[in-house]
């Protein structure tokens, strides 16, 4: 019996969820320990998009782990790609044919993380032949890990997690972000939450892709849409609210795939409500 029969991802007896989780733990608690302390700030693409040594730093410790574990496992990393939404898509078009392939966040919520705000993420995804089968969102400040495995549900605190039951727009509370792209993608993303705002309950925009995602997952959100994402923001966290029993597509109500810049997840009871008032 195969390994994928048996219901478990296995590699020579080391199981893909445990090594996300202690990776994911292990970063989480260095980036804990430097909260605020990000005086190296520099910018990416604008001024609104920032790195630290600490997301450097946090990379490099999930990449000696990943090639210590699974040596032969390609590695997509936020800090390992230049800036810029056609160089991410370029390096993902690159790892198409690579059988297993680690997609790392070190710090999403960068920005928080600079001014000391303790909303932020380490968010790990293995994918298989371009399917997420892990997904792991770990919140350092909260010590609260959201764990997901292909078929297997997805848990916070050891609990199973599923999403909330809001059936109406008007009972739910969304969230979303805001782009760091401000000349292109800000005024459509203002549209959207003019659109938006008088439908719902409230809409919240804490500055974490993943961890929204996360909330969903647990919850806590009943939706979530952000637009010029990358692949390390909601892989890991796409995974969560799919085995939560949400929804994840395009905001245009297509299909997600590792592609997906411009992401939409709900409880899937209120998907294709949130999807139409975003049209």
């Amino acid at each position: 019996m195969s390994n994928q029969e048996s219901g478990a991802y296995t590699v020579s007896g080391k199981s893909f969820t445990a090594v996300a989780v202690n990776m994911a733990s292990k970063a989480g608690e260095w980036m804990k320990s430097k909260l605020g302390q990000a005086t190296d700030v520099q910018i990416k693409t604008t001024p609104h998009d920032l790195v630290t040594e600490v997301d450097k730093g946090t990379e490099l410790l999930i990449r000696k782990l990943i090639h210590t574990y699974f040596p032969t496992h390609a590695i997509l990393g936020e800090e390992g790609v230049e800036p810029g939404a056609e160089a991410s898509r370029k390096a993902l078009e690159e790892m198409r044919n690579e059988e297993y392939v680690w997609i790392i966040d070190p710090i999403d919520g960068t920005t928080n993380f600079i001014h000391g705000l303790p909303f932020y993420s380490v968010s790990i995804a293995l994918a298989h032949r371009g399917e997420v089968i892990v997904g792991v969102v770990y919140d350092p400040a909260r010590d609260e890990l959201f764990v997901a495995e292909k078929g297997k549900g997805a848990y916070v605190h050891g609990k199973r997690m599923s999403v909330s039951g809001e059936e109406r727009l008007a009972d739910s509370l969304i969230a979303t972000g805001f782009p760091t792209d401000r000349e292109r993608v800000l005024p459509e993303a203002l549209r959207q939450i003019t659109a938006v705002a008088p439908q719902v309950r409230n809409i919240r925009s804490a500055g974490s892709a993943a961890l929204h995602l996360a909330y969903v997952a647990a919850g806590r959100l009943s939706g979530f849409w952000e637009a010029n994402l990358n692949a390390w923001d909601i892989a890991a966290g796409m995974l969560l609210v799919r085995e939560a029993g949400g929804a994840v597509t395009d905001i245009d109500g297509k299909p997600y795939d590792l592609h997906v810049r411009d992401v939409a997840a709900t409880n899937g009871r209120i998907h294709e409500a949130l999807i139409e008032a975003l049209k």
